[in-house]
């Protein structure tokens, strides 16, 4: 991990849909000890745990998770959106 995460900091990361790969957003997680191994850090999320690893993009700020979605996703169209 590039920057040191501990238990009970608020990260935002971006998450895609399972159902829906075109469909993401920013979410907030928190970092905790992993109930399945407590020497290592997990994301708690939507009342599940996911071990914290790189294949996570992590932000500190809502507004860096923000900025990079945009980057990766563009500014969705709100006029053109209908559901």
């Amino acid at each position: 991990m590039k920057q040191p995460y501990h238990p009970g900091d608020i990260v935002y990361i971006i998450l895609r849909n399972p159902h829906a790969q075109s469909v993401a957003n920013v979410q907030q997680a928190a970092v905790v000890k992993n109930p399945e191994n407590p020497s290592q850090l997990a994301l708690f999320l939507h009342e599940n745990y996911y071990p914290l690893t790189e294949e996570f993009a992590i932000y500190r700020t809502e507004g860096e998770a923000e900025a990079a979605y945009q980057e990766a996703f563009g500014v969705p169209d709100i006029e053109g959106f209908y559901g």
